[in-house]
């Protein structure tokens, strides 16, 4: 009886053990169930804001060559073809060009894949015709993808749909890594037994997970080869696939699979793999490629194509005879597929950016509207103002022209860096950054360079002189020493030259860079005057007090000088430099439209006399090198800037179109021996030279006239006259009297020296006479240039 009772009370605890192991089973399936519904149906992936260049605008007389177009086109990894019968295609035929676009679609509107037919002539597009026509007349290539903001996984992925996969990717799929797909219910018994068998024992590790067993574990386990993991990855496989259809979980699988790494950046699914590996979109990539993306799930680091070439082409060859063994290629097909080479890409273009001072300048401008985890996980797509064709051809004539100079003293300058900065002036939008001559390191010289600016900021000082009207480009003014107290000491300024020229016409003080005489003008409109208008002009840095900020004695980045260069590009009005054009969500919609933000810094009219000053410093001054290697129709506007250690060298300019910054120094900050005209000068021509340039043509207001006028006396002179120069002047600051040589030009009584009493003067009737000789005066303006470029000083 009692050994009977003793069975039941065992029988009784083995009951409730199963039980009690039966329903933690239970919880623990539901717990596992939990997690995998939880994140299969929420928000999957952290997606990067992925970061598009401007899209090549195509239309008839547009400023762009066939060579341009082909450019663009090799960016975007379109294809020379003899047919343009699929996207991403193209055919060059005598002066035309035939491209099949893909399309894209930029969230408030979708541009069609089309085919155009682009005709040149003259270095520029002369007719445009598409199949499917624009009300606008404009086509446009998709923009190109140049960079991404990542999470800090540093994972990256783009997206794809089932019913945009290629057909034979499923296929090679299927084939090599789970052929029994669409019949399982998420596990294969034998696979799993086998890799159960292999942990246990110790033995090499063994396949066999299905194409959901794959799945589960990459997106919801730890790398770990336990027992448990395997166990575990069995159970929510079987769990997914009660939950979803197959449809659903290979989608899921194509985005999700690691097919390799690019430095510290994940390559994360198909979409990504295709741009990485071959520079095309997924749907363009024949079978051979197709197979090749799909053996590297086997192994990317293995069966990587440029470290392991041989591998990687082998491994090709398998999934390609595996889709033959299934029947997806025929014997024909398939011989075709294996003879191909393997055409990967020979430098990735996806993971780290492919110009990254730009998008470092992207994403500060972001930071400002933006959380980060907005940047690094929602998907956003942010469409921005970089020209690719102009950041490419930039960026590798700023690092040849860096390159030459420093081998010219290899001893002082083998670490010599610099910085560039190209805008559109008419707008602040930004077109090509370079910040390094090396990789991109974390610091952006265009942005965290702050140095001094030695002679970029006397423009500032003459703005002040022309706007009080009590100067004009033909004053008189002394460059002689000067010594200023500033906090108890003195300052004693002197010229680059170590020699004061005297008494000099302001034009030539300005062109020549002396820093006598802009010390001497600074002090008469004193410093919180320059301090003001370089804080009108968009300096956000601080500005010193005192009198050596005259001669650029205050550190400033290549940015901000942009920005105070701009006012002087544009007549006289401040559009921010900006880098972004609009950015738009996941979904499509827009979130952020980046207008014009303009303001009115300089009148119109005084902004047109520094413009001439600026123009006289390439023509007559120190940057008469760029004058005479750009051509002299351009009327390029610039200044140098040198540092009287010569530890920095600056030039700033501009054509019609284009704004140009270039910084040369060392990082540690010493002595380079390069002055504006020897260093950043020759950097700033070749980039220029990189561009399509136009003239710069400042609207002339009503309120400026152009006269000859006497140097040494200030009074209205004529072309034939020694020592005249034709100057725009102030109409109210026209001289009413005339010297003996322009007397006759004018018609009107001769100065004092010759019996005339300017008192008594009939001011009236000379400035009638002005005014009549106006027209006439316009008119010769362009035969008398040349002439006063010659006989100016």
């Amino acid at each position: 009886m009692k050994f009977q009772r003793g069975i039941s009370l065992i029988g009784l605890i083995i009951f409730i053990l199963v039980i009690a192991g039966f329903l933690a089973f239970c919880i623990y399936i539901v717990r596992l169930d939990d997690i995998i519904r939880d994140k299969f149906e929420g928000k999957r992936w952290d997606i990067p804001a992925k970061v598009f260049a401007r899209p090549l605008e195509i239309y008839s007389n547009a400023p762009v060559s066939s060579n341009d177009v082909e450019q663009e086109l090799k960016l975007l990894g379109y294809k020379s073809s003899q047919a343009y019968d699929k996207p991403g295609s193209y055919v060059v035929s005598d002066q035309k060009l035939y491209v099949h676009t893909r399309g894209f679609d930029f969230g408030d509107h979708v541009d069609p894949e089309q085919v155009l037919q682009i005709s040149f002539a003259n270095q520029q597009v002369s007719d445009v015709k598409s199949t499917k026509p624009s009300s606008t007349g404009i086509a446009r290539l998709e923009p190109l993808l140049i960079g991404g903001i990542y999470p800090q996984h540093n994972e990256d992925r783009v997206l794809i749909k089932l019913d945009k996969v290629p057909k034979g990717l499923i296929e090679a799929l299927i084939a090599t890594e789970d052929r029994n797909f669409y019949h399982h219910h998420g596990i294969s018994i034998r696979g799993t037994a086998r890799a159960v068998v292999s942990n246990i024992t110790g033995g090499r590790r063994q396949g066999g997970s299905t194409l959901t067993q794959q799945l589960i574990k990459n997106f919801y386990l730890s790398p770990e080869r336990t027992l448990k993991r395997k166990v575990n990855e069995a159970l929510m496989a079987i769990l997914l696939e009660l939950h979803y259809s197959k449809d659903e979980i290979l989608e899921a699988y194509l985005n999700e699979v690691n097919l390799g790494q690019n430095g510290n950046y994940s390559i994360n699914g198909y979409g990504l793999a295709a741009q990485f590996y071959f520079g095309q979109p997924l749907r363009e990539l024949n079978t051979s490629q197709l197979a090749y993306l799909v053996g590297l799930v086997q192994g990317p680091s293995l069966y990587n194509p440029w470290r392991n070439p041989e591998a990687a082409l082998k491994r090709r060859n398998v999934v390609l005879h595996n889709m033959l063994v299934m029947g997806y290629l025929t014997e024909q097909q398939y011989q075709k597929e294996v003879d191909r080479p393997l055409n990967i890409i020979k430098k990735p273009t996806t993971g780290p950016a492919r110009f990254p001072d730009f998008l470092d300048i992207v994403r500060r401008q972001l930071k400002k509207d933006y959380q980060e985890s907005d940047l690094t996980n929602q998907g956003l797509r942010i469409f921005t103002t970089l020209d690719p064709i102009a950041q490419s051809r930039v960026q590798e004539s700023f690092r040849a022209t860096v390159t030459r100079i420093a081998k010219s003293n290899p001893k002082r300058l083998k670490d010599l860096q610099g910085a560039v900065l190209v805008s559109h002036p008419e707008n602040g939008e930004l077109v090509a950054a370079v910040g390094s001559t090396q990789d991109f390191t974390g610091f952006n010289r265009t942005v965290d360079a702050k140095r001094q600016v030695g002679s970029l900021l006397k423009p500032v000082i003459y703005l002040s002189a022309l706007e009080s009207g009590r100067y004009n480009w033909s004053s008189l003014i002394e460059d002689s020493p000067i010594s200023i107290n500033a906090g108890g000491k003195n300052w004693t300024p002197k010229n680059y030259s170590g020699t004061p020229y005297g008494s000099v016409p302001m034009l030539k003080a300005l062109s020549h860079s002396y820093n006598l005489s802009a010390v001497r003008l600074g002090q008469e409109f004193g410093v919180n005057t320059f301090r003001n208008q370089l804080i009108k002009f968009g300096v956000s840095s601080d500005v010193p007090s005192y009198p050596s900020i005259f001669l650029g004695a205050v550190d400033m980045s290549p940015m901000e000088m942009m920005s105070i260069y701009g006012n002087f590009a544009t007549g006289g009005f401040k559009y921010p430099t900006n880098a972004i054009r609009s950015v738009v969500d996941a979904n499509g919609n827009l979130l952020t439209r980046y207008n014009l933000n303009v303001q009115q810094t300089i009148d119109p009219s005084a902004a047109y006399l520094l413009n001439y000053g600026l123009q006289q410093v390439m023509s007559q001054g120190t940057g008469r090198s760029a004058y005479n290697s750009l051509s002299p129709e351009l009327k390029l506007a610039g200044k140098s800037g040198t540092t009287n250690d010569t530890r920095d060298s600056w030039f700033a300019g501009y054509s019609g179109n284009y704004l140009t910054v270039v910084w040369l120094g060392l990082d540690d900050n010493k002595v380079t021996g390069l002055t504006g005209s020897s260093g950043a000068l020759p950097v700033w021509i070749n980039v220029m030279k990189q561009l399509r340039q136009k003239p710069v043509n400042l609207t002339q207001t009503q309120q400026i006239q152009w006269h000859w006028i006497d140097i040494a006396t200030g009074h209205l002179s004529a072309a034939e006259c020694e020592g005249a120069v034709f100057i725009p002047l102030l109409v109210k600051n026209v001289p009413n009297q005339a010297t003996a040589c322009g007397l006759p030009h004018y018609e009107v009584a001769a100065p004092d020296d010759y019996g005339f009493d300017p008192n008594t003067a009939p001011t009236d009737d000379i400035n009638t006479i002005i005014n009549e000789q106006e027209q006439r005066m316009q008119q010769d303006l362009s035969n008398h240039q040349q002439m006063n470029n010659q006989n100016q000083f």
